[in-house]
């Protein structure tokens, strides 16, 4: 079964309807705010590398208000342990048994805020919930509900102390993007407004949860020639073969382009993916899973540039094809 016009009318309009609902508490942000809701019905987690005080949290906050969901925030730190993320198994006298206390990934929304601040043990403590959807605690599987999206965020500039994170796990996000300082008119906005403590407290749900995997099914039926197939495959061998590139991207990361790309294109309305919807979302997906060599950094080269240049090598399907 295909998508057709029809439906992908409907997919876009609901959609928009998440996106305008977002954009109340972050202004003049709508194509993060896009990118973060294509993450989140593709199944996939975001990474964010910013600076303090962009509105990370309240890009969280916002993604659950908007979808009926819950939130959590997490603040990793040196000291925070695994069970502190999954939950944890604790004796109750009355039952004579054990209890399992749900831990924080089990919101529809967690932020998990400086991830890379926590030790690599307590960092693993994502890794079969963000592949899985569950977590396992002493044996036992818990799984977690729908939707369930991980945001976390990095800082780009305060590396002091920190254990980056692997590249297994790196490979678990869906895209990375940054949200970046607001424009002159959306700040004033924000600063006329400043009696208002928390912006997030104006979204309004726009869908039910349950209606966000519905989505996410649908989006599966956008049709994905084998020439998009094949453009997509092209850039995956080119990015393990330029000179500058030390790690191309993984089948994981194929898959989860393919995926975005399909998500994307019925958000716009369209039932089929285009060479643009490619092109569109090779940064914010391909970016993180590209690692250049060492020469290449020492260069000052960076991972946008190898991307221009593997598109300008990999030539995109005809138009007519589609």
């Amino acid at each position: 079964m295909t998508m057709n016009e029809e439906d992908a009318r409907h997919f876009a309009a609901a959609f928009e309807r998440m996106v305008d609902a977002v954009s109340v508490a972050l202004l003049g942000k709508q194509d993060v705010v896009r990118l973060a809701l294509t993450c989140m019905v593709s199944g996939g987690h975001l990474l964010l590398e910013d600076l303090p005080g962009t509105g990370k949290t309240s890009l969280a906050r916002a993604i659950a208000r908007s979808v009926a969901g819950t939130s959590a925030r997490i603040q990793f730190t040196p000291d925070l342990l695994p069970s502190d993320i999954t939950g944890v198994q604790i004796y109750d006298q009355r039952q004579q048994q054990f209890e399992f206390v749900p831990g924080p990934v089990f919101h529809s929304i967690v932020l998990a805020d400086e991830i890379n601040r926590a030790s690599p043990k307590t960092q693993s403590a994502l890794l079969e919930v963000m592949e899985e959807g569950r977590v396992t605690v002493d044996g036992q599987t818990h799984e977690v509900g729908r939707p369930f999206m991980v945001i976390a965020t990095q800082n780009p500039i305060d590396n002091a102390g920190t254990y980056p994170l692997p590249e297994a796990q790196i490979d678990r996000f869906l895209m990375r993007t940054a949200l970046g300082y607001p424009d002159r008119d959306s700040l004033m906005q924000v600063l006329s407004g400043v009696s208002l403590r928390d912006r997030t407290e104006l979204v309004r749900p726009a869908i039910t949860a349950p209606m966000v995997e519905e989505l996410g099914l649908v989006a599966d039926h956008v049709t994905v020639r084998d020439e998009i197939l094949g453009y997509v495959s092209d850039i995956a061998d080119m990015s393990r073969e330029h000179p500058k590139v030390k790690l191309g991207v993984s089948t994981r990361g194929c898959l989860a382009y393919v995926r975005a790309a399909k998500t994307w294109a019925a958000a716009d309305g369209r039932p089929f993916v285009t060479p643009d919807d490619i092109r569109r979302l090779a940064v914010p997906v391909l970016g993180h899973r590209i690692r250049l060599n060492q020469e290449a950094r020492l260069n000052g080269d960076d991972v946008e540039t190898v991307i221009d240049d593997i598109f300008i090598d990999v030539k995109a399907p005809l138009r007519r094809a589609f």
